[in-house]
């Protein structure tokens, strides 16, 4: 299968986007599989983080325009003409919901980006919360060179995530930047050598599993619904929140751990 799904013992998701021969670029086929593979991520309740990543020279670069276009093109226009669109089983939306545009999961994501990210990966990028890149590593929003447009969620979020002048950059002038240019921008945590590429993405999943999951989510939660509304009603969101994890057995289990000087046992409730 294109894209590899493994869930280890120690609550990290790996995916891995497996199409190399077509510099893994998806078609309906396989932004179904991406889509699943997130839903999947979202109700396994051992799964605390996942880390995605790529195979070969690219991390992923959208849609592949041989087939994915033609294929939703056509469905639309039988849609649009009243017809019905057999789409054998996957959905319209399955290709924006694949990068993570309007998808409402709570959980740590972590992006090593191993080679090529453009369109759809720099869609999908702004729905991750960590990012390491190889140092070899390019991105770009390249829609406006071939007359397209990016929407997947890159302009709404990539002006709320890096400073605006980077963004417009980004956008605008549609370049591939390379990664070491790319972290000065704000957009990665973190570069490094190719070889030091999971490692780093490990390391950053580590961290993250040693704290309460439960706490964890909602932070995320709260920081992304905060975003999408005023102050006024983020602050309602954040004490509404709060309220619920200091209510919780992690939050009894997190002081008395620190007092007992033992390693917390987390059970995410």
């Amino acid at each position: 299968m294109p894209i590899h799904y493994e869930a280890g013992d120690d609550h990290v998701v790996r995916i891995t986007v497996d199409r190399p021969e077509a510099k893994n670029a998806m078609d309906m086929e396989h932004f179904f599989q991406l889509r699943t593979a997130w839903d999947r991520f979202g109700d396994d309740e051992d799964a605390w983080v996942a880390i995605i990543t790529g195979v070969g020279d690219s991390f992923l670069v959208g849609a592949d325009l041989k087939t994915y276009i033609p294929q939703i093109t056509e469905h639309q226009r039988k849609i649009a003409s009243g017809e019905v669109a057999d789409l054998g089983g996957y959905q319209l939306d399955d290709g924006v919901k694949a990068v993570l545009r309007g998808v409402k999961l709570y959980k740590p994501i972590i992006a090593a980006v191993n080679g090529t990210c453009v369109a759809g990966g720099m869609e999908m990028l702004g729905g991750c919360d960590i990012r390491v890149a190889a140092d070899t590593a390019t991105f770009g929003v390249l829609e406006p060179k071939r007359g397209l447009f990016a929407g997947g969620g890159t302009t709404v979020r990539l002006p709320r995530q890096i400073p605006f002048p980077a963004a417009m950059e980004f956008l605008l002038c549609a370049d591939r930047i390379p990664a070491a240019k790319a972290f000065e921008m704000g957009l990665l945590n973190e570069v490094c050598p190719p070889d030091k590429l999971t490692e780093r993405a490990e390391d950053y999943a580590a961290r993250i599993c040693a704290n309460g999951p439960l706490a964890v989510r909602k932070t995320k939660e709260s920081v992304l619904r905060g975003l999408a509304t005023d102050m006024r009603e983020a602050y309602r969101i954040e004490s509404e929140i709060a309220a619920e994890v200091f209510a919780s057995e992690d939050a009894k289990e997190g002081p008395r751990a620190f007092a007992e000087k033992r390693p917390p046992v987390w059970t995410g409730r």
